[in-house]
């Protein structure tokens, strides 16, 4: 595949800005639902903009430490949702709890850290030995293809409260969303090539839009399909300047109250809720990179280095936390977006973490991001997630399968991720992805000995 825009060159600003809007809307969801989970199980009041602050910042840091040279977007992390939870659980008050979210943070960030200390020293070659192409890409595969039940579910459902949509017009909507995306991006010139999900967001919107509109004038609960409540809720009290502009509530304001209810039994319950699952995500962490790798043609775990990749991620998601209580992670949706639009370069990252700021602080854009349809987004990430698979079977084409360790090794992966295989260990739970890779180390190393028997 090759790319319009590689990873050091400079679109001119007009495009940058529209590049980075696309970026923002990919990623934008998935990082405001998190804080959104986290208040509907624990009855907190965690801010969705400010977690949006701290990606973009979190993101700003990793494109500083790995020298500009890893073009991705880093949002709130799905895997810490339970650690997250038991932070709340574990709690003597609300703002303990809160302070729990940056502990938690900086447990797991401490791991990266160590990790890519011992990184530095020992080099990444015992990488490619114990997860060699045979592992990674059929993980990567289990990336996309574990978001699959995701982005269906979605596609399936429209986003008013209270009311049951049809499927088939939520579904309409959503292919609406996602044909659009694809003629764009096969049928376009070069710049609507490179920009298909704005293009398939917008016109999935305004179908639900209309089918709404159609549904109250003639009250049809069926087609109600869009969500007008954020609107409705911001110009609730008038129009003022907080109808506009709205400064985010950041975890750390919260967090400072919670200092006096500190005791070492909260912060043991922390640890052993963050330090596991960090491991897992750092598993995840070199499939994600891997996978990145591939599509830019360039080997980052060699250059910038893992270590620097390591931090990046790591510290990233502490400055995350301390901001927006989400540690932060590597999102699949903007690799995928590298990949469908061919846009690598590292400015559209760097634009789209600035606008994640700048637009966490813009009332009636994050009304407008919380009122697209779930079908819409499902549209969106039937691109988006079978593209992360897609390139994990590209990766899989350069094993030879016609070896019984290879065979062996990649149909374990694949099983075992497509069965959805979940390990729990108290409030600890080993993803799909996370077991299928673990499971697949383990199954590589016991055939690495074997004769090359077909």
């Amino acid at each position: 595949m090759k790319l319009i825009y590689g990873v050091k060159d400079k679109p001119n600003f007009g495009q940058l800005l529209i590049f980075a809007i696309q970026q923002l809307l990919a990623i934008m969801t998935a990082t405001l639902v998190v804080p959104v989970i986290i208040n509907s199980s624990c009855g907190t009041n965690m801010s969705s903009a400010a977690a949006l602050v701290g990606a973009g910042l979190g993101t700003l840091f990793y494109v500083l430490v790995t020298k500009k040279k890893s073009p991705v977007f880093l949002g709130s992390s799905f895997a810490f949702i339970g650690s997250m939870i038991a932070a709340f659980a574990g709690a003597t008050s609300m703002q303990l709890g809160f302070l729990g979210l940056i502990l938690g943070a900086i447990f797991a960030g401490l791991v990266y850290v160590i990790i890519a200390i011992i990184v530095k020293f020992a080099g990444v070659k015992w990488i490619d030995k114990v997860m060699p192409v045979a592992v990674i890409g059929p993980t990567v595969a289990i990336i996309g293809l574990s978001l699959a039940g995701n982005a269906i579910g979605d596609l399936t459902k429209g986003s008013v409260p209270g009311v049951e949509a049809s499927p088939l017009i939520a579904v309409l909507c959503g292919l609406v969303t996602l044909i659009i995306t694809i003629c764009c991006a096969s049928y376009g010139k070069r710049m609507l090539r490179m920009i298909p999900f704005i293009f398939g967001i917008i016109g999935g919107y305004i179908t639900a839009a209309l089918f709404t509109f159609v549904g109250y004038r003639f009250n049809i609960d069926a087609i109600k399909i869009l969500n007008f409540q954020p609107f409705i809720d911001l110009i609730a009290n008038g129009i003022t300047r907080e109808t506009f502009f709205a400064a985010p509530d950041f975890t750390f304001m919260t967090a400072l109250k919670g200092v006096g209810d500190l005791d070492f039994a909260y912060i043991g319950t922390i640890a052993v809720a963050y330090v596991p699952v960090a491991f897992v995500v750092f598993a995840e962490h070199i499939a994600d990179h891997k996978n990145l790798s591939s599509i830019i043609e360039s080997d980052l775990l060699e250059e910038p280095g893992l270590h620097r990749t390591l931090i990046g991620d790591g510290v990233g998601s502490i400055i995350g936390s301390i901001f927006g209580g989400c540690p932060n992670t590597t999102y699949g949706e903007s690799v995928g977006c590298v990949a469908i639009t061919r846009n690598a370069s590292v400015y559209t990252i760097i634009t789209a973490a600035i606008l994640a700021i700048i637009t966490a602080f813009i009332s009636p854009f994050i009304a407008f991001v919380n009122s697209i349809p779930s079908c819409v987004m499902g549209g969106v990430c039937m691109a988006l997630y079978g593209f992360i698979a897609v390139s994990g079977l590209k990766m899989v084409q350069k094993v030879n399968l016609n070896l019984n360790k290879n065979l062996f090794v990649v149909s374990t992966i694949l099983i075992a991720g497509i069965g959805g295989l979940t390990l729990t260990f108290g409030k600890i739970t080993i993803t799909s992805v996370a077991s299928a890779l673990i499971l697949g180390i383990i199954v590589n190393l016991i055939l690495s000995k074997a004769p090359d028997q077909e």
